[in-house]
C-alpha cells in the first residue's frame, strides 16, 4: 500500500494498463467461439461437445475464483493480476498445440484459472484509484474491454482460423499477454476503498467472510441479474457466428467480422453510455445504476428475439445491433452496485462470489445448453431461451432496487 497520494496522471496511467489487460482477457475468452465451426469439422464434435468447450473455461473460471478472492483482500492484488496474465497467456497459446479434444479443453480449463485471478481483483483494485461518484464511468471504461475485446476475438480467431487454421489463432493471440505481466506486477496500488476508505477499514477485516455476503439482500439479488444477463450473453456470444453460418450461409470469417464489427460498436456505445447514464441517475436516486439496468434489459428483450427469428441478414444484424446495445449497457452500472454495497475490506471476495454465481448460472451452462436444445430443435430454436433469461434480469434489477439504498449505508458505515 503506497502512502504518497496517487497522482491523476497515474490513475489513469494504471486504468489503461488495466483496460489493456482486460482487452487480452476477452480476445483470448472469446477466440474459441470464432473457430467453433473449423474446430467442429476438424474435430468431428457433436455441438454438445463443442459447447462444453466454453463451459470448461467458466467452470474453472468460477470453481477458483472464490480462492483468489480470499487471497485478494489479504494478499497483493497486482501480483495476483499478474500471475493471472501469465497463466492464461501461456494455456492460449498452447491450447495452439492441441492435437484432439483433451489437450483442447484442458487448455481452456487452465486459461479459466488465469483469468479468474485477474476478474476478482481488478474491478475493486480501479475504483480504489478513483471517488466514488465516477465509479460507473471509470469501469464502463474497463468493462468497454468486454465488446472490443470480444470483438477482436472475433476477428482475429475468425480471420486467422480461415487462412492458417485454428491452431494458429490461438498461438498469435496468446503471447502478447506476457508483454505486459511486468508493468501490472510492478504497478502501484491504492488503499483499499480508495478516496472513500474509512480510518476504521483496516479493522474491519472480513467480518463473516463470505456469510456476510449472502446476507446482503442486494448483492444476491444484483448477482441474481448479472447470472440471467451473463447466461443471454455467453448465449449469444458463443453460438450466434455458429449461428450466421448456419442460417444465413456466412462462411467462418464473413461471419465472425459481421458479428465482431456489430458487437464492437454496439458494446462500446452501450458500456459507455450505461456508465454515463448510472452515475446521472445515481445522483437523483440510490436506485439510479438498477432502473438503468432493469429498463435497459426490458427494453432489449424483444430485439433479441427478433434478431433469432428474422429471416433476412439484415434485419437479423440490425436486431443484433439493438439488443447487444441494451445489453451492455448494464455492464457498467451493475458491477457499480457491487462495490457501493460492499465494505472494502471484503471487495476481492464480493467479486469472487459474484463471479462463482453469474457463471455457475450464466455462460458456464449456457454453452452446453444451447449446444444441446440444437441437437434435439436446431439452432434458432435454442437461441430462443436467451430473451427469457434478459426478462428475468430486468425482474431482479427491479427488485434489488428495494434493498440497495439500506445496504449502501451499511456498507459505508
Amino acid at each position: 500500500m503506497d502512502a504518497q497520494p496517487i497522482s491523476l496522471a497515474y490513475r489513469r496511467y494504471a486504468l489503461g494498463l488495466l483496460l489493456a489487460v482486460n482487452l487480452l482477457n476477452y480476445i483470448d475468452r472469446q477466440v474459441l467461439f470464432a473457430v467453433f465451426p473449423l474446430i467442429k469439422i476438424d474435430l468431428r464434435l457433436s455441438d454438445t461437445a463443442l459447447g462444453f468447450l466454453g463451459s470448461a473455461f467458466m467452470l474453472s473460471y468460477m470453481l477458483i475464483a472464490p480462492l483468489f478472492g480470499w487471497l485478494g483482500d489479504h494478499w497483493s492484488r497486482a501480483r495476483l493480476a499478474a500471475g493471472g496474465l501469465v497463466v492464461w497467456s501461456v494455456a492460449t497459446a498452447l491450447a495452439g498445440f492441441a492435437p484432439g479434444y483433451r489437450t483442447l479443453l484442458g487448455a481452456r480449463a487452465t486459461v479459466g484459472i488465469g483469468e479468474a485471478s485477474f476478474g476478482t481483483v481488478s474491478p475493486g483494485l480501479i475504483t480504489d484509484f478513483f471517488p466514488k461518484e465516477h465509479r460507473g464511468r471509470v469501469l464502463a471504461w474497463f468493462y468497454v474491454a468486454i465488446p472490443v475485446g470480444s470483438a477482436l476475438g472475433y476477428l482475429l480467431g475468425g480471420m486467422l482460423g480461415q487462412r492458417f487454421g485454428w491452431h494458429t489463432a490461438f498461438l498469435v493471440v496468446g503471447v502478447p499477454g506476457l508483454l505486459l505481466a511486468i508493468p501490472i506486477a510492478l504497478m502501484r496500488t491504492p488503499p483499499r476503498g480508495g478516496v472513500d476508505a474509512a480510518p476504521q477499514a483496516a479493522q474491519e477485516k472480513i467480518s463473516g467472510g463470505y456469510a456476510a455476503l449472502f446476507r446482503n439482500r442486494s448483492f444476491v439479488c444484483n448477482t441474481l441479474a448479472m447470472a440471467a444477463m451473463t447466461f443471454a450473453i455467453g448465449g449469444l456470444a458463443q453460438w450466434i457466428p455458429s449461428f450466421l453460418d448456419r442460417a444465413h450461409a456466412l462462411d467462418v470469417a464473413k461471419a465472425n467480422t459481421l458479428f465482431g464489427a456489430t458487437t464492437v460498436l454496439a458494446g462500446i456505445l452501450g458500456t459507455l453510455a450505461g456508465g454515463w447514464l448510472g452515475d446521472f441517475w445515481q445522483k437523483r436516486s440510490a436506485k439510479g445504476y438498477l432502473l438503468i439496468s432493469g429498463w435497459g434489459f426490458l427494453i432489449g428483450t424483444p430485439f433479441a428475439v427478433w434478431a433469432i427469428l428474422a429471416p433476412g441478414l439484415t434485419g437479423c444484424m440490425s436486431a443484433i445491433f439493438i439488443a447487444e446495445f441494451f445489453l451492455f449497457l448494464n455492464t457498467g452500472p451493475l458491477n457499480t452496485v457491487i462495490v457501493n454495497v460492499t465494505n472494502p475490506a471484503v471487495r476481492a471476495m464480493a467479486f469472487a462470489v459474484n463471479i462463482f454465481f453469474i457463471h455457475a448460472l450464466g455462460d458456464a451452462v449456457s454453452p452446453s445448453i444451447l449446444g444441446w436444445l440444437s441437437d434435439q430443435w436446431g439452432l434458432r430454436y435454442a437461441l430462443l431461451i436467451t430473451p427469457c433469461a434478459m426478462m428475468l434480469a430486468s425482474l431482479f434489477c427491479f427488485i434489488c432496487g428495494r434493498f440497495v439504498e439500506h445496504d449502501m449505508a451499511r456498507s459505508e458505515g
